[in-house]
């Protein structure tokens, strides 16, 4: 129990000065007053804002002596002026600070649509340039086969396909199978969309709506969340509110890592 004294003021709160360190992306803190324990993800004006380990976001205002670090009181302050070099990529990679764009390989990773590709940017767009690897759509996979043919796929040149809803039986996996070979990968997620990939957490949501069969899902998604029937700017919402691969489904994740490794083998080189 903590012990206080006469004016209500926590012991940890009044002893001798503190350091003050910067409230970095990723340096985990615990605020003792409530015990929240988690990493710095924002530092704004006055306030600081953690998640913890089950992806809990929690604010707090940045107060004197306000943290433990490692078990000893701290006065979190903002960083110096300028961002921070990040640690890691929105993929969860190593950042590689200072590299540069690798010449494109002649292997390719294809998508099904602009917000597939989009969003595949958005995450794992600094470890594809290291890579030297491109994303193209497709706008639908009907034509996939003549797509691949064309292509030409070889040990020098693989490609990488990602399917939306991806399930047994369906029309896009009889595709899948037709133009699969050595040295064409391709995989999928069971998602009707990839707006689905992302986490309601992360859009503020209890669940992504189900919506009719017979009906444009994108549509009946914006009318059963109450969003304007604009599928644009509704998408421009959903991405927007995804950061890092934290806020996407692991379906689509290793799906997405799967290619990156096919297309950047050595015999994708």
């Amino acid at each position: 129990m903590r012990q206080y004294s006469p004016d209500l003021t926590p012991g940890w709160k009044k002893s001798r000065p503190v350091p003050e360190v910067p409230a970095e992306p990723g340096l985990v803190v615990e605020e003792p007053g409530s015990g929240f324990c988690g990493a710095v993800i924002r530092c704004e004006a006055g306030t600081v804002t953690l998640e913890d380990r089950f992806g809990k976001h929690r604010v707090f205002p940045l107060e004197p002596r306000g943290f433990l670090l490692e078990g000893r009181a701290v006065t979190l302050v903002r960083p110096a002026a300028g961002p921070a070099r990040p640690t890691r990529t929105a993929s969860g990679s190593v950042a590689v600070p200072g590299a540069r764009a690798r010449v494109a390989r002649a292997g390719r990773i294809y998508v099904e649509g602009r917000h597939d590709a989009e969003l595949v940017e958005k995450v794992w767009g600094d470890d594809l340039r290291v890579e030297g690897v491109v994303v193209e759509y497709l706008e639908g996979v009907d034509d996939l086969p003549a797509i691949v043919e064309e292509f030409g796929p070889g040990p020098d040149a693989r490609l990488g396909i990602l399917v939306d809803h991806l399930v047994p039986g369906s029309k896009e996996s009889r595709i899948a199978e037709a133009v699969t070979s050595e040295h064409a990968l391709v995989v999928g997620h069971p998602y009707v969309d990839v707006w689905e990939a992302v986490k309601p957490s992360s859009l503020g949501i209890g669940a992504w709506p189900r919506v009719p069969r017979g009906q444009d899902w994108k549509t009946g998604v914006c009318r059963a969340l109450g969003w304007p029937e604009n599928t644009g700017a509704a998408w421009q919402h959903v991405l927007g509110r995804v950061r890092s691969y934290k806020d996407l489904e692991p379906e689509l994740l290793g799906r997405v890592e799967e290619l990156i490794d096919f297309v950047t083998e050595s015999g994708g080189a």
